[in-house]
């Protein structure tokens, strides 16, 4: 694993917790000095701000939760769809003359084998993207071809439709994992929310005289561990939350068997 990768997923987690720990060290600290300042402090409806300000935190994590997890199921369908694709490609490669047959149905054990690696080995994707896309292109070159051929050919247009059902699916997968993002606007609004939340909750700690430590810290993996999921979803070039791949390694050995 590169020191890269592994500045990453620390990232992912150490600054939630950091930003839960440090709003709330402050909040009691400002709490404790508000309520040896001024007593009658104890009689504002802090309590019910707090409660007000944790359940719009609340409505934000799950809102934020909900777009990496359907983004998630997108993902899955489309190795479904790619699944499908590439098999009948491999198909209908049996219908087109030679050398086209044999170096497609090659080409396209190569690409599963490609799919397959990076789902082991993240590091792996920028080759698997390069290659790919260089296998698709050959694909295209032979249809260009089979096209000059003969346009009219039923066989022809089978194989045509197949190959650009492959392009399309691989666009989409590659959108869909490495470029489709949560917005950052809803980050930065997500951690603007949960940083007055928790000063909120500090103060409160503060003037009433409870919270300990260990509250603190456990309130804070809590929300880290949240955060860290919804940023591993976001992130599925981590590695750290991958899709079961049963389906192309049932098709890889499909394949190697025909």
């Amino acid at each position: 694993m590169k020191i890269s990768h592994l500045f990453q997923l620390a990232g992912m987690f150490l600054i939630p917790l950091f930003m839960v720990l440090i709003p709330l060290f402050l909040g009691k600290y400002y709490g404790i000095y508000s309520i040896k300042k001024s007593p009658t402090i104890l009689n504002a409806p802090i309590g019910t701000a707090v409660g007000a300000a944790f359940g719009l935190l609340a409505f934000m994590l799950a809102f934020t939760f909900q777009i990496v997890a359907n983004r998630y199921d997108s993902r899955k369908e489309l190795l479904l769809e790619e699944v499908t694709n590439i098999r009948t490609t491999y198909l209908r490669a049996g219908l087109i003359p030679e050398p086209f047959r044999s170096d497609t149905k090659k080409l396209i054990t190569e690409y599963v084998d490609l799919r397959l690696e990076v789902a082991d080995d993240y590091s792996k994707l920028d080759h698997m993207i390069s290659r790919s896309q260089q296998i698709l292109d050959t694909f295209w070159d032979y249809t260009e071809q089979l096209a000059e051929q003969d346009r009219s050919s039923e066989v022809y247009a089978l194989y045509i439709t197949s190959v650009n059902d492959l392009v399309d699916n691989y666009n989409q997968r590659v959108s869909m994992t490495l470029e489709y993002r949560i917005p950052v606007a809803i980050i930065v609004v997500l951690f603007i929310i949960e940083v007055l939340s928790m000063f909120a909750l500090g103060y409160n700690f503060g003037i009433s005289g409870k919270g300990t430590y260990s509250i603190n810290l456990i309130l804070a993996i809590v929300f880290a561990v949240v955060m860290f999921l919804i940023l591993a979803l976001d992130r599925p070039e981590t590695g750290l939350v991958k899709l079961n791949t049963k389906p192309l390694i049932t098709l890889q050995n499909q394949l190697r068997s025909m």
